[in-house]
């Protein structure tokens, strides 16, 4: 049975409008969370070279990024990243590239015509696990 885990419809228009500014690029960043469950969102360059299908946060932004959270005393709750021309499914490299196992990783499709392709999967051990991504 999958794991189910809210996110308020805030976050996810947020996530969505960040998407839809550069939608053909996959943008990437980090979501924490603060003790009273408020979520901040953490939007990190895309540096990749071929950043049309492959995401590479910029380093030193994710360092600020980490500083940040850790100063205001949040907690990592997500890394998320749009796929511009297929589906919110994580690839090979999403998850060879996984370093933060207890992160949600929330993946945006913006080919899907109007309707919202937003899914979260937990990377461990080289597997993917299948979160129940509920909108609320």
């Amino acid at each position: 049975m999958n794991q189910t885990i809210v996110i308020p419809r805030t976050l996810a228009n947020r996530l969505l409008t960040l998407a839809q500014l550069t939608p053909e690029i996959e943008i990437c960043g980090l979501i924490a969370k603060n003790k009273d469950e408020k979520f901040h969102v953490y939007p990190i360059d895309n540096i990749a070279s071929n950043n049309s299908c492959v995401f590479e946060m910029q380093p030193e932004q994710q360092i600020n990024a980490f500083k940040l959270i850790r100063e205001k005393k949040q907690k990592l709750f997500a890394i998320y990243h749009t796929h511009p021309d297929s589906e919110a499914v994580p690839s090979q490299k999403d998850l060879n590239d996984a370093a933060y196992t207890d992160a949600l990783n929330i993946i945006i499709s913006l080919s899907t015509k109007g309707v919202l392709d937003m899914r979260g999967y937990f990377y461990q051990n080289d597997k993917i696990e299948t979160v129940d991504l509920i909108i609320d």
